[in-house]
């Protein structure tokens, strides 16, 4: 997926004024595993690290904007194998 089509995504996670809770990183979770790419947006008055959640929910970070930020699904490699084909 190139950079341009996530601003078509809607954001599916909203951070209230409570800020970031383990429900909300669970959900996050739950959403990755379903969607594959998350895009989570926040408040003003909201102090948000969007390092920090992608760490938490086992993530990648991809994209900041403003208040929004995207997430990605952490790809898991087969034990034992290289990344590169020799």
């Amino acid at each position: 997926m190139s950079r341009e089509s996530f601003q078509d995504i809607k954001p599916t996670v909203w951070v209230g004024k409570r800020g970031i809770s383990s429900l909300m990183i669970d959900e996050i979770r739950r959403q990755l595993e379903t969607r594959k790419i998350v895009k989570v947006r926040w408040l003003r008055n909201t102090e948000v690290d969007p390092e920090e959640v992608a760490v938490s929910a086992g993530a990648v970070l991809i994209e900041v904007r403003g208040r929004t930020f995207v997430l990605a699904e952490r790809r898991s490699r087969s034990p034992g194998r290289n990344s590169r084909n020799i």
